[in-house]
């Protein structure tokens, strides 16, 4: 199996399962071993069952099936998910080796992950606290459609008309909200606050931290107070890399919302709801006013299957850029599948050990 990944918790592998019914093609999954040494990890794996096993949202990566055995070898934890073949969103945001990704995108990747922290805050009986949103858990599918990940760290939310749960304080340095690190109360506004970091990522191209550049430009929530939303000066914040190819007053709308994420007071943080309300507001005036991406044509459009990409095809007319972008996934191994993926088993809360 070809290893995708290693972390604390042990590796992630690509993989192949057959369908439930036998019948059928291999499905393409990825599969996260655990480290039989790490207590920490067979924890995360335990929150990941616990979670993923019952909810279900496109925004959300699915959890098909799991394995846990205890024998004479040790014990065998195993978490099977779907392959999701375009990596991550900080791969495509961070990584110079892929194409830059096109600001239509962007918009709808940020979008849709939205939507899934909101789903998981607002629509289940029991509130889940992600704790850990940050770019590189925003996984995208074969249509670049967003999916977060790795739930190892989930909580549920306060309940009996308590404000938060008390907790040891985990999560990624550069993302964690403030209150939180200080107090260890957790919100769903430690959520919030972690989506506003992503927003700032996804405006300027840089990282929440960055060591290697100067002093006053490693804190990227530092180094953007600079240059206010509605200041002249704020187009001095954006990726370079989308050369110019994008809506301004979107921008600077995407970035107001950013900053009422990143309110000192966690109170005054808008729900999720909210703030996928607004980013759709923004989406839909951008499509107005800037219709297109650098190449004229519109990131919906612009989905293409990498197995299909052929110099004389007419059939979708993809653009250029993501023309390459589609191909370099393929030199590099991570062919787009269109499978049809359904789980091979639903767990309930109470079979979780």
């Amino acid at each position: 199996m070809l290893i995708l990944g290693e972390g604390g918790f042990g590796s992630v592998y690509k993989g192949t399962i057959k369908p439930a019914d036998g019948k059928g093609d291999l499905i393409t999954v990825a599969i996260k071993k655990l480290n039989r040494e790490s207590l920490q990890g067979h924890k995360q794996w335990v929150s990941e069952v616990q979670f993923l096993g019952i909810v279900e949202h496109p925004n959300l990566v699915k959890l098909i099936g799991y394995c846990a055995v205890d024998g004479e070898r040790g014990i065998q934890r195993l978490l099977v998910y779907e392959f999701m073949p375009n990596k991550s969103l900080e791969d495509h945001l961070f990584n110079k080796a892929y194409p830059a990704l096109a600001w239509d995108a962007r918009l709808q990747i940020l979008l849709g992950a939205a939507q899934g922290l909101a789903y998981l805050h607002e629509g289940l009986e029991v509130q889940v606290i992600y704790r850990d949103f940050k770019s590189s858990n925003v996984l995208l599918d074969e249509n670049f459609r967003p999916k977060l990940s790795d739930f190892g760290l989930a909580r549920e939310g306060p309940v009996a008309g308590r404000t938060h749960v008390s907790t040891a304080v985990v999560g990624t340095y550069g993302y964690a909200a403030p209150d939180y690190l200080e107090t260890g109360h957790l919100t769903a506004k430690s959520d919030v606050w972690s989506f506003g970091v992503v927003l700032y990522e996804m405006l300027t191209g840089r990282r929440s931290l960055e060591r290697n550049r100067p002093r006053t430009e490693q804190k990227l929530l530092e180094w953007v107070k600079q240059f206010p939303s509605n200041s002249k000066r704020f187009s001095m914040v954006m990726d370079p890399r989308l050369e110019n190819q994008y809506s301004l007053d979107a921008a600077m709308k995407v970035a107001k919302l950013a900053d009422s994420c990143l309110l000192k007071a966690a109170k005054d943080r808008p729900k999720m709801s909210q703030v996928v309300e607004t980013l759709k507001q923004i989406v839909q005036a951008a499509d107005e006013v800037f219709p297109s991406d650098s190449s004229g044509k519109s990131f919906e459009n612009s989905r293409i299957d990498a197995n299909n990409l052929d110099e004389n095809s007419t059939e979708s007319e993809p653009t250029d850029s993501w023309k390459r972008r589609m191909a370099h996934l393929v030199k590099i191994g991570e062919h787009v599948e269109g499978v049809s993926r359904r789980r091979l088993m639903i767990m309930q809360r109470a079979k979780v050990t």
